[in-house]
């Protein structure tokens, strides 16, 4: 089942929480690519490490809008990030796609990924852009039409099959409790 708008139109850290174990699906060249969501990030717009922190710009600008709208931005001039807007229209919030588990279209995901190992396919936010040919053109998408990027209903899950840590790889805000992931699960970024 698509996920609708009103699952985005909430607080990003409960959104974060629950877009474990949903499908994230991208319509490729006539093939389906679907990850499992295994791990998450939150920002929002009072948090240092947020796009929007200072306000809004040309490139955060997707963040103020709807919620459930693709957030893709590109860094350290080689990678490309995706997250999903969240919360109210004017409040810059979204969740960063840190990892997948590969489900289907493995073949493809390998190839755009350049034969890399099953583990390493997804597993960090830069591959998984890679692995489902997420780039600038998908900035602004709008998730909810159910078509080319969308994000479907998963199972739930425990509260302790979920891991809270803190964020990795920054130094701003590196200390909020925002990172949840799928305990167990092989294809998280780092544990």
């Amino acid at each position: 089942m698509l996920l609708p708008r009103q699952f985005y139109a909430r607080d990003v850290l409960i959104v974060a929480r629950d877009l474990l174990n949903c499908y994230l699906v991208r319509e490729y060249n006539g093939h389906l690519l679907i990850g499992k969501i295994v791990e998450t990030e939150a920002y929002h717009q009072n948090d240092p490490a947020c796009h929007a922190y200072r306000g809004k710009t040309k490139r955060n600008e997707v963040m103020f809008g709807p919620p459930g709208h693709a957030y893709v931005y590109f860094t350290y001039g080689m990678h490309y990030c995706f997250n999903v807007v969240t919360g109210d229209i004017g409040r810059a919030e979204a969740v960063l796609i840190r990892a997948l588990e590969p489900v289907k279209g493995i073949d493809i995901i390998r190839t755009l990924r350049g034969g890399k190992s099953d583990r390493e396919l997804l597993s960090g936010p830069a591959k998984l852009t890679r692995g489902l040919a997420i780039d600038l053109k998908l900035n602004g998408y709008d998730l909810t039409e159910g078509k080319i990027l969308y994000i479907t209903k998963g199972e739930p899950v425990a509260e302790e099959d979920i891991v809270v840590t803190t964020r990795i790889g920054i130094n701003a805000g590196k200390d909020l409790p925002y990172r949840f992931y799928l305990k167990n699960n092989k294809y998280v970024s780092k544990k």
